[in-house]
């Protein structure tokens, strides 16, 4: 029986996706569980399986831009091979574009299809290769950096699960293993030529969410915090550290006491989707994390719950898989407040744009010593100072006041936190 295959929706808003290219051809064999294609959505990039066995019969999709349940190919279920019904053949026109830009290295774990894995843990010694002639497994983010760098993935020995390449085989790739013709790539603008780049996935959802965010109603309250207890405490939880532990950063600290200050202020932990307002028992905090193809958000959850080690875990595991482009969309989804900390670029104020649906975002600067008036004597004392951006439609200005009131109190004795 020929069955349509539908583009699925992978997370909760999706309502397109671009197909990046197929895994397997038509007339070939396919195995549920296996890689059918290459998915690119708003947030990341990923091999999206079968759900059934049979043959493709038809891919009615090539590549480009396809709406959410449309049909993009059509398997013969009982892998007879017999000509697919013209209806089946011919569906619904789907809204396809030309192939987009390259796409965030993101791949994701989606409920209806769960990707391998992507990176293997074997050594050498463990390696497969790729047999010559056969289709070449290999992670998305594999192929794209293959690309970028202009290597033959077919001369490279893969260390992932069933000889798999994954990104760590293509950076480790020696000089010999680049093609004999180099991947086609863009020229070099001339002196004085404009550089046009096109947009990539990411950065056009990252235009359209901020370009909604920027339409609500918000203000920004600032306020400057007293490191030295919290700085004091930081040293303090290093030196307790296990030999080859996360080591807690300012930030981990921060995260930990935002959480803390978000269940008591329930206004400010909240989301609001344009009819309602959702104030959430939990904290689930953002980190706003610069990958290499554009700003993404993992959210560390619970982080009222956790210890500041916890925190520390949480925040380096999701922090080294966006920065490989390994995060999934589980990782993004139902942050409740976001922190977006640019101190480490030496940057002491500056305002951050609404992570819609949540009503409010962090902004920290660096740490900076500061003269300070204590008991009508000048001193110096460690500063940071904060913004506070809030949705007005969801929270007034006196809620914002007593968060920062709260989360001040909190960062300058730590202790009040327990």
């Amino acid at each position: 029986m020929a069955t349509e295959v539908k583009l699925p929706q992978l997370g909760q808003g999706m309502e397109s996706g671009t197909i990046v290219r197929w895994l397997k051809s038509e007339g070939e064999s396919v195995k549920k569980r296996e890689p059918l294609y290459e998915l690119d959505t708003d947030k990341v990039t990923q091999e999206v399986e079968s759900d059934l066995d049979g043959v493709l019969l038809k891919i009615v999709v090539p590549e480009g831009e396809v709406e959410v349940g449309s049909t993009i190919a059509v398997i013969e279920a009982d892998g007879a091979g017999a000509e697919a019904p013209a209806a089946a053949s011919e569906p619904s026109e789907p809204t396809a574009a030309p192939p987009a830009a390259e796409a965030p290295q993101q791949p994701e774990q989606p409920a209806q299809a769960a990707p391998r894995a992507a990176a293997g843990n074997g050594d050498a010694s463990s390696a497969v290769t790729i047999p010559e002639g056969g289709r070449i497994k290999a992670s998305p983010l594999a192929r794209r950096i293959a690309r970028e760098k202009g290597l033959d993935l077919s001369t490279l020995t893969g260390t992932g699960p069933d000889g798999r390449i994954v990104a760590e085989d293509v950076e480790r790739a020696p000089a010999g293993a680049r093609a004999a013709a180099p991947v086609a790539s863009a020229p070099l603008p001339a002196a004085g030529e404009v550089e046009v780049v096109a947009m990539t996935s990411i950065r056009r959802t990252i235009a359209r969410r901020l370009t909604e965010a920027w339409t609500a109603p918000v203000f920004q309250l600032g306020v400057s915090i007293d490191m030295t207890e919290a700085l004091h405490l930081r040293e303090q939880l290093v030196e307790r550290i296990g030999e080859g532990d996360v080591k807690p950063t300012v930030n981990d600290l921060l995260t930990k006491l935002v959480g803390v200050a978000l269940t008591r202020h329930r206004p400010i932990n909240a989301t609001f989707d344009g009819t309602e307002i959702r104030r959430h028992p939990a904290a689930h905090v953002g980190i706003a994390v610069a990958a290499p193809n554009g700003l993404v958000v993992p959210v560390v959850r619970d982080a009222d719950r956790r210890t500041v080690q916890e925190v520390a875990r949480a925040r380096a595991e999701l922090v080294g898989r966006a920065r490989d482009g390994k995060l999934s969309r589980e990782d993004m989804d139902g942050g409740t407040f976001t922190i977006s900390n640019l101190g480490m670029f030496g940057v002491e104020e500056f305002v951050a744009v609404l992570n819609p649906p949540q009503v409010a975002i962090l902004a920290a600067g660096a740490v900076k010593e500061t003269p300070v008036v204590v008991d009508g004597e000048v001193d110096v004392a460690p500063l940071m100072h904060v913004t506070l951006t809030c949705d007005h439609r969801a929270i007034d200005g006196a809620d914002g006041a007593e968060f920062l009131r709260t989360l001040k109190a909190l960062v300058e004795q730590p202790a009040l936190a327990l």
